[in-house]
């Protein structure tokens, strides 16, 4: 294990870290346009991502992941793009760490192919092993100091992705899933539960696991979803990143309803419910993490 991830665990274990909130509503309000490839500005505008990265570390985040959420092969050929893979991800990394420097950590993002893994779908498990392989290994080189797999809905696929970024040297991996509330409780769009979604995902290898976005769920639902994944997690550190609340449109424009005040209160409820890093998704800001590491100092 190299001395950054074993620095980053340390941490961990003495104290609950604080990951970044939202990228692309941040780049969206710098001009990206909806459906845009936002892996692009990696080279075509870093100075937008890197101010991205700056705001969050400056509110306090330990954790800032890059700007590559949609950067496999699979996904960027949808953009005509796809063998910008390594270069697309190599920048956003580079971009991250120039910021994090020697204060913070840098989660190297994968999401979702697009798609549906065979027999379900048409995709064959190798070609989407590959795809996320390639991505890791060039988020690594990169400088990122974990692979965070992320919004994932599909156990299957978390565990391909899981299983890609430690083959290509990921001394840590970080895997969070999407839920929705339903009358059954807690489920991912694939109708899995949290204990399995975490099940496959630990077994696949991850080392931390979690949950992220999340569908009509309130800041209440997330901490009950916390105690579900802990109780699952076998001892493994949990992560939870809520949205900002459901996003609604109003006049055009989307919002999210939950202030910073609101969503800082509701951090130290997910620690109490046992999860070890807590952050923001869809619709937080930097000022959102400002309010959690206030109250994070404060209690």
């Amino acid at each position: 294990m190299n001395a950054r991830t074993a620095a980053l665990l340390a941490q961990l274990a003495q104290r609950p870290l604080l990951c970044d909130g939202a990228t692309g509503t941040q780049l969206q309000g710098l001009g990206l346009a909806p459906g845009a490839c936002g892996e692009l500005w990696n080279t075509q505008f870093p100075e937008r991502v890197r101010s991205v990265h700056r705001r969050y570390f400056e509110a306090g985040a330990d954790l800032l992941t890059t700007n590559t959420f949609g950067g496999t092969a699979c996904v960027l050929e949808s953009h005509g793009v796809a063998g910008r893979v390594h270069e697309l991800s190599y920048a956003a990394a580079r971009l991250a760490r120039e910021i994090a420097g020697e204060r913070a950590w840098v989660l190297g993002d994968m999401g979702p192919f697009g798609g549906m893994l065979e027999p379900l779908g048409e995709t064959p498990v190798e070609t989407v092993a590959a795809a996320f392989r390639e991505q890791a290994e060039a988020l690594l080189a990169g400088g990122a100091d974990a692979i965070l797999v992320e919004t994932m809905s599909d156990p299957a696929e978390a565990a391909v992705a899981v299983r890609a970024a430690k083959a290509a040297g990921a001394d840590l991996v970080v895997a969070t899933f999407t839920f929705q509330k339903t009358t059954v409780g807690y489920r991912t769009m694939m109708g899995t539960t949290a204990a399995a979604a975490v099940a496959a995902a630990l077994e696949a290898g991850a080392d931390i696991v979690g949950a992220n976005c999340g569908t009509d769920l309130s800041l209440p639902d997330y901490e009950l979803l916390t105690a579900e994944l802990v109780a699952a997690a076998d001892g493994k550190p949990v992560i939870v990143q809520p949205n900002a609340g459901s996003p609604k449109l109003v006049d055009g424009q989307v919002s999210y309803a939950e202030s910073a005040a609101e969503f800082a209160e509701s951090a130290p409820r997910f620690l109490a419910a046992g999860a070890r890093i807590v952050g923001g998704c869809c619709g937080s800001t930097p000022a959102h993490i400002a309010a959690i590491a206030a109250r994070l100092t404060s209690t």
